[in-house]
C-alpha cells in the first residue's frame, strides 16, 4: 500500500531469470538500503520483500528493481 506505515512489502514478478537487486533510496538519491543484493531469481515467480522504515523519517523513497538490462523505480511514501 502507499502511503504504508511502518511496513510494506514490495512484491514483483520477473520476465526473464537472473541477477537481480531490490534497492531502496531517500528523496537525495542516497541509497538507504538493499533489500536484494545481486541474486538470481526465477523469472514467472511471485517474489516479495518486506521494507521495514519504522527506523527512518517520514518522507518519499524510491525503490528500484533491476534484473538482467531491466529496472523499475517506483514512489513510495512513508509516513509517521
Amino acid at each position: 500500500p502507499n502511503p504504508f506505515n511502518p511496513k510494506t512489502m514490495i512484491s514483483f514478478t520477473l520476465e526473464d531469470a537472473g541477477l537481480t537487486t531490490l534497492t531502496i533510496y531517500n528523496a537525495l538519491g542516497q541509497e538507504i538500503m538493499k533489500l536484494i543484493d545481486n541474486e538470481y531469481l526465477e523469472a514467472g515467480e511471485y517474489h516479495s520483500r518486506e521494507f521495514d522504515a519504522s527506523r527512518l523519517p517520514s518522507g518519499m523513497y524510491i525503490s528500484r528493481l533491476q534484473s538482467g538490462s531491466k529496472a523499475q523505480m517506483k514512489k513510495m511514501i512513508f509516513t509517521k
